[in-house]
């Protein structure tokens, strides 16, 4: 289990780096992102990137540097596949919080016995970040 902390990580040093490629390596090929609004399956490594790509302009742009994963529950389904609830934090250069949202992913080994997001679950992401634009004025 420490494992998906490690995993979780790196994945949030990925994002304070703007490391688009970086955070896709921890996606399979292909994988499922889900909101209320949208699902995007991605059978591409460079689709999902540039996916990320976008994402990455909107932290820089409002001066996210500082990323911190929350592991709130995490449940085996086999041997193989988890399921895990993150709350991401997001704080600006002067650890000052921006915002936070919850997610939920499913990940998988793979044949290098790696985890990998197959399904990644936007519970409030959107909501949180128009909330938060709303009070800053941003």
């Amino acid at each position: 289990m420490q494992q998906i902390n490690d995993f979780f990580d790196a994945y949030a040093r990925a994002l304070e780096r703007y490391d688009t490629k970086g955070m896709s390596f921890l996606y399979n090929i292909p994988c499922t992102m889900l909101s209320d609004d949208s699902t995007a399956l991605f059978n591409d490594a460079g689709k999902l990137e540039g996916f990320f790509n976008q994402g990455i302009t909107f932290y820089k742009q409002f001066g996210i540097t500082n990323v911190r994963p929350e592991i709130w529950n995490k449940r085996l389904l086999t041997d193989r596949i988890i399921n895990v609830k993150v709350n991401w934090q997001y704080f600006d250069s002067l650890k000052q919080p921006i915002y936070n949202c919850d997610y939920h992913y499913t990940l998988k080994l793979d044949k290098k016995d790696q985890w990998k997001i197959i399904l990644s679950v936007s519970v409030n992401e959107k909501e949180r970040m128009e909330a938060w634009r709303n009070t800053s004025g941003q």
